[in-house]
Order: structure tokens, then sequence, then C-alpha cells
């Protein structure tokens, strides 16, 4: 498996920036469940996986690039949508666009979840902005954007790993 921790350190990003948007006491109940959930998967992917495998030559210098421009493009995307009082709307198009860059870094990962990941980001965002226009306030854009983008990762991620394969084994029996 090639870079197996990267769904499950891009889902505590997202499930951090959720649990910003709720109030104090829950907001640090559900941040601290989101950090346990991480270190289960990190540390399952670990075990079963190690670092990884190397990406093909010239994979890894793509595959920065295009982490280097999305974050760019997000950054850029963020400070003008504050600047022109359009903020609401930052987690949500964030999420579309790198539901975008999921979507180009499947073929170079040949990883077809990933491939649905993007798509799912990419709905996530347009249902996230329709709700911050229709002024639901700032808890369901970012709030339910974030959360449900971290649950994506991570259940991307076990389903990667083959976790989900080895959970429904266990239940049948």
């Amino acid at each position: 498996m090639r870079v197996p921790y990267f769904e499950p350190v891009v889902g505590a990003a997202w499930w951090t920036i959720g649990a910003a948007a709720l109030d104090g006491g829950v907001g640090t109940v559900v941040l601290a469940a989101g950090l346990g959930v991480t270190g289960v998967l990190v540390q399952a992917l670990r075990t079963r996986y190690g670092p990884g495998e190397p990406l093909r030559r010239g994979g890894r210098g793509r595959f920065l690039r295009l982490l280097g421009v999305t974050a760019a493009l997000v950054a850029v995307a963020v400070t003008a949508l504050g600047r022109f009082s359009w903020g609401e709307l930052a987690v949500p198009v964030a999420a579309a666009m790198i539901g975008v860059a999921l979507m180009m870094l499947s073929s170079q990962l040949d990883e077809r979840s990933l491939l649905a990941l993007g798509g799912a980001l990419m709905v996530l965002g347009a249902t996230g902005a329709l709700l911050a226009l229709g002024t639901a306030g700032g808890l369901y854009p970012q709030g339910m954007v974030g959360l449900v983008a971290g649950g994506l990762f991570w259940l991307t991620s076990a389903h990667r790993a083959g976790l989900l394969r080895e959970v429904r084994y266990r239940v049948r029996r």
C-alpha cells in the first residue's frame, strides 16, 4: 500500500475543522474521539503495512506537486471568499477542491476508492454550500462538512487497508 497514513491524517484535519464549529465542551469531546479514531487507524495501518511502499518513479514529486498546488488553491479561495464576505463558503469550497485533487490522485496511486472519495467530497461541498447560502449558520457548512469529510477519509482508509473486510468476516462468524 502506498502512502498508508494519508487518509487518516487528512481525516483528522477535517474532523478538527468540523469539531471547531461545535460548542466548547461538546467540541472538545468530539475532537478527542476523532483523534482516538485516527490513532487506532494509524496503529492498525502501521502494524499491517509499516511505512508503506515507495511511490513509482517520479510519483513522489507528482504527489507533492499536487498536494502543494491544491493547498495553494484552497488558501487563495478561502482568502478570496473571506475578502468578499462569503466566508461561510470556505469549508464547502475547500472540500470540493480537495475532492477534485483526490480524483487526480486516484490515477497516480491506482486506487479507485480515492475516486469515490473525491466524488463524495465534491457532493458534500455542494451540499455544504447550499446550506451556507441558505443562512443555516456556521454549524452546518463548517461542522457538518468537516465531520462528514473526516469520517469519509477514515472510512476510505479502513477500506483500503482491508479493515472493513476483516470486521465483516468477524461479524459473520
